[in-house]
């Protein structure tokens, strides 16, 4: 394997790190940092002198130092973690395998109620069984929803690989959910110029893009339309799914994005609860940001704000 390709497979796993890692020289000059790096301290410049305080702790940020030679070079593989971030963990952890297991409770009590039920004489059998395979699927649903957001949380799943044009994405997702979304009442829509670009992998945009078209699908209501558009905006580019159907009270708009959390009408719905968590996560792991917008009676707005997609580094 050529020296080259291992560089550039370093490079690849330092920029997509969930740590803020820099490497730094013996005059501890930046060499390299990653992106949550230089997200999170704003002040830190490769080939500048690491800022003051970073390597001290002085800054509420514990430094842990792997120090290496390369070719002779004495260089050293800093992880910067803010103070409290393992507890914050934990307790991250621990809640939300407390929420996994009572999302799971009610459809694995149900499919027990169906098959009591069915054991029953004179009872609708086949029909019993219809809507136990129904609770099997949201079941499934869950468990893969789970299991792929851990995946993003571990860092297991790059997120940002090279630049793909969005709207063909975008097109691919409303062609499948079709069919889906007239059942529900929903028409849906694409817009935006197809040369727009971002620095995502075609797989997580995809993800976005059908989770923000199945909330809408979902909880939007007969009548309503949906659109899923992309366009330059001056901070960056944005995906945005807009929907002009029953809308969310205004004080539960920051809460969309919370694991498991649904609005008023939503609570009776079959959706997992995690899809606009997954999008938030996806959009924050390639540098962006996520807002709602809307109101009781006034439609639904998820915008997702990424940084314009800029030329790979030598």
């Amino acid at each position: 394997m050529s020296m080259g390709a291992d560089a550039t497979r370093g490079r690849i796993l330092l920029e997509e790190s969930r740590e803020a890692v820099v490497v730094l020289d013996d005059d501890d000059r930046v060499v390299v940092a990653g992106r949550r790096a230089r997200q999170s301290i704003p002040d830190l410049v490769e080939g500048d002198r690491i800022p003051d305080g970073l390597l001290s702790g002085d800054r509420g940020v514990v430094p842990l130092i792997v120090p290496y030679e390369l070719d002779g070079r004495r260089e050293r593989l800093v992880y910067l973690s803010q103070v409290g971030d393992m507890t914050a963990y934990e307790e991250l952890r621990t809640g939300f395998t407390a929420a996994v297991s009572h999302e799971l409770r009610t459809p694995l009590a149900r499919l027990l109620s169906l098959l009591e039920t069915a054991a029953l004489p004179g009872e609708d059998v086949h029909g019993l069984v219809e809507q136990a395979r129904g609770e099997v699927e949201q079941v499934r649903e869950l468990i893969d929803e789970v299991l792929f957001l851990s995946e993003l949380e571990s860092g297991s799943l790059v997120v940002s690989l090279g630049t793909i044009p969005v709207r063909p994405e975008l097109d691919a997702v409303a062609g499948e959910l079709e069919e889906r979304a007239s059942r529900a009442g929903v028409s849906l829509a694409v817009e935006g110029d197809p040369a727009l670009e971002l620095e995502v992998r075609p797989r997580m945009l995809r993800v976005i893009a059908q989770n923000l078209a199945e909330n809408a699908i979902r909880y939007a209501g007969p009548g309503a339309a949906f659109t899923l558009a992309v366009e330059r905006e001056p901070e960056g580019i944005v995906l945005r799914g807009t929907d002009d159907g029953v809308g969310v009270a205004e004080d539960e708009l920051i809460r969309l994005f919370e694991r498991f959390y649904r609005a008023d009408r939503a609570r009776a719905s079959r959706g997992t609860g995690l899809g606009l968590a997954i999008v938030k996560h996806i959009v924050t792991q390639a540098g962006g940001r996520v807002e709602a917008r809307g109101g009781r009676g006034a439609g639904l707005e998820i915008r997702c704000l990424f940084p314009a997609a800029t030329q790979p580094r030598d």
